[in-house]
C-alpha cells in the first residue's frame, strides 16, 4: 500500500469516470500505454484486480470500488489542502465548487455572484445538475458544498437552512381551473401532469404528493428534461406541472402563467445547503457558510398566486 502514488491513483480515476484508457490518456496528457502500466501496477501493489476489461470498457470490481473511493477522498483531501494553503498565505482568498438542483438555477447565480462580491479572493465553480447528479457529485467529492431542496439519506451530511421553499401547482391562464378555488386532490389528479425525469427533486415530491390517491403515481405523465421546458408546455396548454414556485416567478408577474388554488398547496419544503459530515471546513467553505446564514434567504424569489 505505501508504494501507490497520486499519479496511479488518478488514473484508476480517470479511467473508471471515462472507460476507455485512450479517453484516460488524453485527459490526463499521458500516452495510453503509460496509463494502462500505471492501472497494472497499482493493481500488482494492491493484488487485487481494479478493473474487468468488457467489450464496453473497464468497469470496476468490488476492489477497484473500494480503491476508488478511497482516491476521490485524496484527490479532495488535496484540493482542499491547497485552498486552505492560499487562506493562510493570503486571508480571504480560496476556491468553493458549488453545486445547485436545476430547480435553484433560478437564484443560485445571483447568491453566489453575490457571494463572490463580498469576498473577491474566492473564486466559485458552479455546478448543476439534477438532484441525483449533485448527490452524486457531493458524494465523490467533486463539489465542497451543495444547494437543494431536502438533504439527501444516501450520505451522511450536515445541513443549513437558507428559506422556504414553496412547491405549487401551475397552469395556462386559460385553463379551466383558474377561476375555481380549493380545488380538491382528486380533481386535479385528473388533469394531464407534466413532470421532470427521474432522479428529480420536484418529481419526488410530486410522488408524495399524490401517494394517497390510488394508482396516480403509476403513470405520472409526459417527462421532461428541464423547467424551462415544462413552462414552456404548460404555457401552450399541454397540461399542467407541479413545480417549485422560484421557477416561476417571472411567468406569473408577467401573466403568462397562473398557480392554481388546490388543497393542500403550496408543498412547503425548505432549502438547504449541504456538506459531507467528515469534512473539514475550508476557509471558503466557512467564509460561504457564514455569508448564506446572513444572507441567504434574500435571493430567494417572491412568488404570490395570481
Amino acid at each position: 500500500m505505501r508504494q501507490i502514488t497520486l499519479r496511479q491513483l488518478r488514473a484508476v480515476l480517470a479511467v473508471n469516470r471515462l472507460g476507455k484508457i485512450n479517453l484516460a490518456a488524453r485527459e490526463l496528457g499521458l500516452t495510453p500505454s503509460a496509463v494502462t502500466l500505471q492501472i497494472q501496477q497499482a493493481e500488482a501493489e494492491l493484488e487485487s484486480a481494479l478493473f474487468d476489461r468488457t467489450r464496453d470498457g473497464f468497469r470496476a470490481t468490488t476492489a477497484g470500488l473500494a480503491v476508488i473511493a478511497a482516491a476521490q477522498a485524496i484527490d479532495a483531501r488535496l484540493n482542499q489542502l491547497a485552498d486552505e494553503l492560499i487562506g493562510v498565505r493570503e486571508s480571504g482568498r480560496g476556491i468553493l465548487r458549488f453545486g445547485a438542483v436545476s430547480t435553484a438555477k433560478y437564484f443560485a447565480p445571483a447568491l453566489a455572484a453575490a457571494f463572490m462580491a463580498e469576498f473577491p479572493g474566492i473564486e466559485v465553480r458552479l455546478r448543476i445538475g439534477n438532484r441525483a447528479a449533485i448527490v452524486t457529485d457531493l458524494a465523490e467529492r467533486n463539489v465542497d458544498v451543495a444547494l437543494m431542496g431536502r438533504p439527501p439519506w444516501q450520505v451522511a451530511v450536515q445541513s443549513f437552512l437558507i428559506g422556504e421553499h414553496p412547491l405549487v401547482i401551475i397552469a395556462a391562464p386559460g385553463h379551466p381551473l383558474t377561476a375555481d378555488r380549493h380545488i380538491s386532490k382528486r380533481r386535479i389528479a385528473g388533469e394531464t401532469f407534466l413532470v421532470r425525469e427521474h432522479g428529480s427533486g420536484t418529481r419526488s415530491s410530486l410522488e408524495l404528493f399524490f401517494a394517497d390517491v390510488p394508482g396516480r403515481t403509476d403513470r405520472l405523465g409526459p417527462e421532461f428534461g428541464s423547467n424551462e421546458s415544462i413552462k414552456q408546455a404548460v404555457m401552450a396548454g399541454l397540461g399542467v406541472a407541479f413545480i417549485s414556485a422560484h421557477t416561476i416567478a417571472t411567468e406569473v408577474e408577467l401573466g403568462r402563467l397562473v398557480i392554481l388554488d388546490v388543497t393542500d398547496t403550496p408543498v412547503r419544503r425548505q432549502w438547504f445547503t449541504v456538506n459531507l459530515l467528515d469534512r473539514s471546513s475550508s476557509p471558503a467553505m466557512a467564509a460561504f457558510g457564514d455569508f448564506v446564514s446572513r444572507r441567504g434567504a434574500e435571493f430567494l424569489p417572491a412568488v404570490a398566486r395570481a
